[in-house]
């Protein structure tokens, strides 16, 4: 049910000034003082000030969401009250795409007014960035809350996406057009495992343990070829824990310095619970309002399953570690669609429908760079020029 007006509470800051940061927003109703929704997320390595913004453009994002059409904002941070008031300049070009970011949010509503309070008027605010800020220097990134039953944004959730797999803020990662040197970047080659019974027969191939099938198993050995061609030498090949992947990345490895196979348990393939083994068919027939929840929502697991949320929460964990572990160097990674899909999603800052229109192929080759400054590159995806059958 939309509301005329509302007040927002919103805080941000960082443990370092750039450090790991977060943000909280808190939506009220201006006469009971009752909380409407609240908004909180870690947001990678960045500074007080863009944390600041943050919670700002979340609590203006929830306050639209709510068909609020009057606004009180309320911030202890002068700088961004008086910026958006107009009177400071914006100096800092990291705060200024935020900063146009709030600005585009203001214009949705018929009144905005930004009123700067003392910290100690701004606790609960102050308390969900603080939940958030423990929750990035742990490697985390904490659900938004939505206690009156409205639910975070798709674009909230990307967003938390992108900063784990990047290990940065996405709105103030640096653009440019230019080509950059690939000895800065951590490469990521990202490969599907090769072809097992399951993928022939169109079944829902989970946590189960199948091994690849003949031609699976010259799928692998084309991509290793392919691979080596790519990386004559990689630091490091790391696996999902399950045959298909690992009998994959052997195959890999012994064509790039062979290097041990470690395998990742963050790498897996999505737990698609009761689904598991079934056609594609038989779970429509069988399961038709679970599996269009499932499709509609990242958030929505199979019934007994994983939801896709969950899925980019480890991924990005295991990112995560690549890239702190291996700076400047290639990496082969070894996984399933599930999991390599979020890793392009978020390499890409796309949507979740890019999920349901990415293909990818057995065998299939994607590359990304990830650099120190949280730039990234994607430098192919779903190459499959190796394999005979196209």
């Amino acid at each position: 049910m939309a509301v005329r007006a509302v007040v927002i509470e919103a805080d941000g800051g960082s443990r370092g000034n750039p450090g790991p940061a977060g943000y909280g927003a808190v939506v009220r109703d201006p006469e009971t003082g009752e909380v409407l929704t609240e908004r909180s997320a870690a947001i990678g390595t960045a500074t007080n000030n863009v944390a600041e913004y943050r919670g700002l453009i979340a609590g203006l994002e929830a306050a639209a969401e709510l068909g609020a059409a009057e606004v009180e904002a309320r911030m202890d941070s002068k700088l961004v009250v008086e910026q958006m008031c107009g009177r400071w300049q914006i100096k800092h070009p990291g705060l200024r795409p935020l900063a146009a970011q709030a600005a585009a949010l203001v214009g949705r509503f018929t009144a905005v007014r930004f009123t700067w309070i003392p910290r100690d008027r701004n606790r609960h605010a102050d308390a969900l960035a603080n939940a958030a800020m423990d929750a990035a220097a742990s490697g985390a990134a904490p659900a938004e809350a939505a206690p009156r039953g409205a639910t975070a944004s798709a674009p909230r959730e990307r967003e938390a996406a992108v900063t784990r797999a990047t290990g940065t803020d996405p709105a103030t990662t640096p653009a440019s057009w230019e080509p950059r040197p690939t000895e800065e970047a951590t490469r990521l080659i990202l490969v599907r495992h090769g072809e097992t019974e399951r993928t022939v027969r169109k079944h829902y191939s989970g946590r189960g343990d199948v091994p690849l099938t003949d031609r699976g198993r010259a799928q692998a050995a084309a991509t290793a070829a392919r691979v080596a061609a790519l990386a004559p030498s990689a630091a490091a090949v790391v696996s999902s824990p399950l045959s298909r992947c690992t009998a994959t990345a052997e195959a890999i490895a012994a064509r790039v310095g062979d290097p041990p196979v470690r395998t990742d348990d963050d790498l897996i393939e999505c737990d698609f619970g009761v689904w598991e083994g079934r056609t594609f068919a038989e779970v429509r027939e069988r399961w038709a309002a679970e599996l269009d929840s499932w499709l509609a929502s990242t958030r929505v697991a199979p019934p007994q399953g994983e939801s896709f949320v969950a899925v980019a929460e480890r991924t990005g964990r295991a990112v995560d570690r690549l890239r702190s572990a291996y700076p400047g160097e290639t990496v082969v990674v070894v996984s399933h669609v599930s999991p390599i899909k979020l890793v392009l999603r978020d390499a890409l800052a796309a949507g979740d429908a890019f999920l349901h229109r990415l293909y990818l192929d057995t065998a299939g080759i994607s590359v990304v760079d990830l650099y120190p400054d949280g730039g990234v590159a994607v430098r192919s995806v779903n190459d499959t020029s190796h394999l005979s059958e196209g």
